[in-house]
């Protein structure tokens, strides 16, 4: 696996620290633009847990986004491995999929291109 770009890992690591969820962000993995905002860690696992949850079909599946390794982790010293996106989206011909934001995890070092920014499309 490629390093990450260092710029990107500091972005993911203030989020982190300072526990917000107000940074956004647009990345390229795989030829694949998503745009939204980043979440800490524990608070995208905390939230995709209550959506599982509340699904009579994949309610079980909710414990695995809970467990102690979801929790967050210590003060380690080392950087996060993965962005964490809420109010996601996935920038396809003229549309975003979905239109109204979904919950994204992109391993850093997948990431070929960013830019600070949220996209959207317009009828112009």
């Amino acid at each position: 696996m490629p390093n990450p770009d260092e710029l990107l890992v500091a972005i993911s690591t203030m989020v982190e620290s300072v526990h917000s969820n107000q940074m956004s962000l647009t990345v390229v993995v795989g030829g694949t633009v998503i745009t939204g905002r980043l979440a800490p860690e524990a608070v995208w696992r905390e939230r995709v847990s209550e959506v599982l949850k509340a699904s009579d079909r994949l309610g079980p599946f909710s414990d695995v986004f809970t467990t102690e390794a979801g929790e967050r982790r210590p003060d380690t010293g080392e950087p996060p491995t993965h962005l964490h996106f809420h109010l996601a989206r996935i920038l396809q011909g003229t549309t975003a999929i979905p239109e109204t934001g979904g919950m994204y995890r992109v391993a850093l070092a997948d990431v070929s291109a960013w830019t600070v920014g949220d996209f959207s499309y317009s009828e112009r």
